[in-house]
């Protein structure tokens, strides 16, 4: 997905808490980009991504009428329907099941992030703006929660915890630059561990998705 950085990202909020909702849909719009719906509901989030064909949805996980995982669902089922339109889930709760279906096809302008552990508004809007252009955010508990339902494949268990870590923000939807200022080591040595990686999974050298299946892999073991 190509967002064209002139023009202001086409946003839709969906929330039911309406001074959390009134709360994202002001700091978007302080932040320069448009928001072309909030709603409180997944039935009123599926209509509007319909009539409005955003770049991106911002959906929380509980809505009515049950509170449980209408939200993600809805999620799910736009990245179904609209592939072309990136979802973030922002929420407090980790939906387990519906989480990993929702990361365990292609991330690409997907991310779930956790409310309570956003603690710098210019990182989150670069988290946006990385999702709407393609690219993939994913709070480490997230993924530590998913884990938690399943054992480590063979795979995974041939990574040293260095590579596992460089994995884990790969995950996250870190670049290499990134990788490298979190752990503070240098870019060529994040280069050697993601090779080491890609090697022990056994990726295909000639297969240009070989970050992208990593991350796959790590997120479904």
């Amino acid at each position: 997905m190509d967002v064209d950085q002139q023009t202001p990202l086409r946003t839709i909020v969906a929330d039911d808490s309406v001074l959390l909702r009134d709360g994202v849909v002001r700091l978007l719009t302080d932040s320069g980009m448009e928001v072309v719906a909030a709603v409180g509901d997944a039935d009123a989030l599926l209509d509007a991504v319909t009539e409005h064909e955003p770049d991106l949805c911002i959906v929380d996980v509980r809505m009515p009428p049950t509170h449980t995982d209408e939200g993600l669902r809805a999620a799910i089922e736009i990245r179904h329907r609209y592939p072309e339109v990136a979802v973030l889930v922002l929420s407090q709760y980790v939906e387990e099941r519906y989480a990993g279906e929702l990361l365990a096809g292609d991330v690409s302008g997907v991310g779930y992030l956790l409310k309570d552990r956003v603690i710098d508004v210019d990182d989150f809007l670069v988290s946006l703006r990385r999702v709407a252009a393609g690219g993939s955010a994913v709070d480490a508990e997230v993924i530590s929660q998913i884990l938690g339902r399943s054992k480590r494949s063979n795979e995974l268990d041939r990574l040293t915890p260095r590579e596992r870590e460089v994995l884990n923000l790969m995950a996250e939807g870190l670049s290499n630059a990134g990788i490298a200022e979190r752990l503070v080591v240098s870019g060529g040595a994040v280069e050697k561990h993601i090779s080491n990686v890609f090697m022990k999974l056994g990726l295909d050298p000639e297969d240009g998705n070989r970050r992208v299946l990593a991350v796959l892999t790590y997120l479904r073991a």
